[in-house]
């Protein structure tokens, strides 16, 4: 995948140039001049940190022309180079030697590799008149709801953009040529959203749209094992340090982590499936408008009852009762719920399973999936008799790497997606559905 990949001296200076900058929205990046006075050139402008939401995402994949793809793939182009440098400096930088394990540096070699590939992209070259129709905004159009600020993130202070340097080639990355003097507004919403009248984009636009699209979609594949990956790396820095638990440190870089890698592989599969998917009235890329809550968990259930019989053996698993309105619709991507209510469903089938017995197939209890529609949210209960978990332990369920099975590995030479981890012992289902369920309920990427 990345085998002999290897991060060079001026590799490593551009990854702490991008990491330099405020990561989740806090960087643009502009491949062509607006003014026929400077050329063409890659500027970098700071901007208050920021995040994408739902409602800008939907309304701007509405019916997308070729240019509003293409102000999408600059986005990506400037905005992934940030989150990927700060992932691989973290990945560089872990406390108690866990950056020195072979799987960890695999996974922050592919990371470097990804930032290689997307700041080597060449950009596009457009005449001024298609530079001007990208900039001009439909008469009529929607206003765009503003960003919601990112909480865990300080703003700038005097609350203006930076312009901080030109790397065109005649840039030095210091700020020369006097345009770290320009102090610009441009909103997050603006960056991301472009709506505009023009509908004969010429073939360039489409033909780097295609281009681009498949370099994400290369890149999205590189990534699929990084959650198996980690956790090896996990594993093997707990063999090298004899250690039971993990501690504060670790764990609270997971969440980082795991929270970051979720907005990039949303980003990137909203990008690739506006650009490849056919239009469906219900989808906006991989956002359903009206997800049917039902149907949804009703097919994590499936799912989870035939990973329980294959694992043990079964002609038939623990049955599951699922009570919850046919017509319940909201907007939610439904990978992300479907992937909660499967992981936490093989919980409650491993459970059930080893208290009463694989022999016991026709006498399982039900295990009770219940679904609710408050006021403000929809509340999802999984109810099981499987003995529960430990009182002491129940600090520890919230953690990577604890779990109420012993004795599983991963193996050693797995080359895994991140869904085909083992019926239990992975001990990241529980901790990876809060970042999960944090990240879709508020869909601030």
């Amino acid at each position: 995948m990345s085998a002999g990949f290897r991060i060079s001296p001026a590799l490593w200076d551009k990854i702490h140039h991008f990491a330099s900058f405020p990561q989740t929205g806090g960087t643009l990046f502009l491949s062509f001049s607006l003014s026929p006075v400077v050329p063409a050139r890659l500027i970098f402008i700071h901007v208050d940190p920021t995040a994408v939401s739902l409602q800008q995402m939907v309304l701007f994949g509405q019916n997308p022309s070729q240019g509003t793809l293409l102000k999408a793939s600059q986005f990506l182009a400037e905005e992934l180079p940030v989150r990927l440098a700060h992932r691989v400096k973290e990945l560089d930088e872990l406390p108690h030697n866990l950056s020195v394990m072979p799987s960890i540096k695999k996974v922050k070699n592919w990371y470097a590799q990804s930032f290689e590939e997307l700041i080597t992209f060449p950009l596009i070259q457009l005449s001024p008149s298609v530079r001007q129709a990208l900039m001009v905004p439909r008469s009529g159009e929607v206003a765009l709801p503003e960003s919601t600020p990112n909480p865990s993130l300080e703003p700038l202070s005097d609350g203006y953009t930076h312009l901080s340097h030109g790397l065109d080639g005649g840039g030095n990355g210091n700020g020369t040529n006097g345009f770290n003097k320009l102090r610009l507004r441009v909103p997050m919403e603006r960056r991301y959203y472009a709506s505009t009248n023009r509908t004969d984009w010429p073939p360039e636009v489409q033909d780097y749209n295609k281009r681009f699209t498949k370099l994400l979609e290369h890149i999205k594949s590189r990534h699929d094992p990084t959650v198996t990956t980690v956790a090896q790396g996990v594993l093997e820095w707990k063999r090298s340090q004899n250690a039971r638990h993990i501690g504060h440190d670790i764990q609270a870089w997971l969440d980082r982590f795991y929270m970051s890698r979720i907005g990039i592989r949303f980003l990137i599969g909203q990008h690739v499936a506006l650009n490849t998917q056919l239009a469906h009235e219900d989808y906006v890329g991989i956002i359903c408008t009206k997800a049917n809550v039902h149907d949804i968990v009703q097919e994590a259930i499936e799912n989870a009852r035939f990973v329980c019989e294959e694992h043990y053996a079964m002609f038939k698993g623990p049955p599951v009762q699922l009570i919850c309105p046919k017509n319940l619709p909201f907007p939610y991507v439904p990978g992300h719920l479907s992937h909660i209510v499967f992981k936490l469903l093989k919980n409650s089938l491993r459970a059930v399973v080893e208290r009463f017995g694989v022999d016991k197939e026709d006498h399982f209890p039900h295990i009770k999936v219940v679904v609710v529609e408050g006021k403000e949210d929809i509340t999802i209960k999984i109810s099981d008799e499987g003995g529960g978990i430990p009182r002491s332990a129940i600090p520890l369920i919230w953690t990577y790497m604890y779990t109420t099975m012993e004795g599983q590995r991963i193996d050693q030479d797995f080359q895994a997606s991140d869904f085909k981890a083992p019926m239990a012992g992975f001990r990241y289902r529980v901790p990876l559905s809060s970042p999960v369920k944090t990240v879709s309920r508020s869909i601030d990427i």
